[in-house]
């Protein structure tokens, strides 16, 4: 009886093998991770995260390469936060920072204008807590905790195994924010 127990507890079974990864903080991702999944990804890049400013710091030429992508028919999609939004003022008071989450959103709509092509962006507030990266059948999951900034997030790399999985679930959590959120 022993035996299937020790199996079970060292071989991924049933939906945790989705889970790829977890880490403490989103910075203490692979630096290279998010570059990987943009260039890899052709078909889904979606970008859930309040103000995905730091995509513009890790991802070199990333608008011009988000342009092509797009141009080659890959949906591209930039889910942000409402700048203007009492969640986001309410926000910004908790995290006390001089780059404020309203400056991080215009930076990223202002590096959104620069692709070659027009990328699809909308705004919500109802992502502030929880923030969500789709790459094809991959996603970057990054759960917000207390006064920490973004980067300081428990975060999480999912891979596409089952129909139903948390994966799937994630997916249906941004369409969701996506169908309620309004033109940028």
């Amino acid at each position: 009886m022993l035996w299937p127990e020790v199996v079970r507890r060292a071989v991924k079974i049933g939906s945790d093998r989705e889970l790829v990864g977890m880490y403490a903080r989103r910075s203490d991702l692979p630096r290279s991770l998010f570059r990987e999944l943009i260039d890899k990804a052709g078909t889904r890049l979606w970008f859930g995260g309040y103000t995905s400013y730091f995509v513009w710091l890790e991802v070199p030429n990333a608008a011009t390469t988000l342009g092509a992508k797009a141009q080659n028919g890959a949906d591209v999609r930039f889910l942000l936060g409402d700048p203007g939004s009492e969640v986001t003022t309410a926000r910004e008071r908790i995290e006390a920072t001089p780059l404020t989450l309203a400056t991080r959103i215009a930076m990223t709509q202002a590096e959104i204008a620069k692709s070659p092509e027009p990328l699809a962006a909308r705004m919500s507030e109802r992502h502030v807590a929880m923030s969500v990266w789709v790459f094809d059948d991959e996603a970057i999951v990054a759960t917000h905790i207390g006064a920490g900034l973004g980067q300081d997030s428990v975060t999480m790399h999912f891979r596409r195994r089952e129909a139903g999985g948390p994966f799937d679930r994630y997916v249906e959590h941004f369409e969701s924010l996506w169908d309620d959120a309004r033109a940028a």
